[in-house]
């Protein structure tokens, strides 16, 4: 979409979120910002109004369904909304020590049926008005399972695979779905990296990336090339010639991060 008057994006008050909403504030546009560390949404809602854009911050987690249902439905009635950006995303390394079951529940509730949550209330309204855009953040970790993030390369995959096959399903009803594989990104997620992230990015970068892609309803924007390319290659080798391979890379500290960041 072109110039999209109203934007969704969740997990906004960090990472590639923030940077999304810095660049969509513009004079004429309503931000719509949800996270769950109000200090810093409120913050990045006043930056952008700064900008000349209307903003609104909404402190939910997305893993509320019924509670953020209810707001996206209020919200659209009043003011439908053109491009909804399911962005929010946690991640959660292992050291080589596995991950624990708590671990990899809170990773699937919020990189998986958050997506749900934030998507599925809003497809009826979109249907009824025959237009709007979707987007949802996946991940090159999305290609292939990295033995150092398995829920989180598994949660990646299954928002990649849902949202290009949304793609189809709902171009006949005028809605566009675009699905956003970003690579190393600089935000809280990665800060917590020991190890080195080839072609790492700044998320401004990245927030720019994603916006022309999705003015130009591209199906998959995944970014840098030469990590997609990478990671695509990857997932299409035989396990035969990738496991022992991959069993060497790094592994990410065992810890959660907070939601709206998004990295590889």
């Amino acid at each position: 979409m072109q110039d999209p008057r109203t934007v969704l994006i969740t997990g906004a008050s960090s990472g590639i979120g923030e940077a999304l909403a810095l660049t969509y504030a513009e004079p004429g546009r309503h931000l719509l910002l949800t996270g769950r560390d109000r200090a810093r949404l409120d913050l990045v809602a006043e930056r952008c109004r700064s900008a000349g854009a209307e903003a609104v911050a909404a402190t939910i987690d997305v893993t509320e369904r019924e509670r953020l249902a209810q707001w996206l439905v209020e919200i659209d009635a009043s003011r439908p909304i053109d491009l909804l950006i399911a962005n929010a995303g946690i991640s959660g390394g292992t050291s080589g020590a596995g991950e624990s079951e708590e671990q990899t529940r809170k990773i699937f509730a919020v990189n998986q049926e958050g997506v749900l949550n934030t998507v599925l209330p809003l497809l009826d309204p979109m249907r009824r008005r025959r237009r709007g855009q979707i987007a949802i953040m996946s991940s090159l970790a999305a290609f292939r399972g990295f033995p150092g993030a398995p829920a989180y390369c598994a949660s990646k995959a299954a928002v990649r695979v849902w949202g290009e096959a949304l793609r189809g399903a709902l171009a006949p009803d005028g809605i566009r779905v675009s699905v956003i594989c970003p690579g190393f990104v600089r935000s809280r997620m990665t800060a917590v990296n020991p190890f080195p992230m080839p072609f790492l990015m700044d998320a401004d970068k990245a927030a720019r990336i994603i916006r022309r892609g999705l003015e130009r309803n591209r199906a998959r924007i995944a970014f840098p090339f030469p990590t997609y390319f990478g990671a695509w290659l990857a997932g299409a080798l035989p396990p035969l010639l990738t496991d022992r391979l991959l069993g060497l890379l790094p592994r990410k500290p065992a810890m959660e991060r907070g939601g709206g960041n998004q990295g590889c």
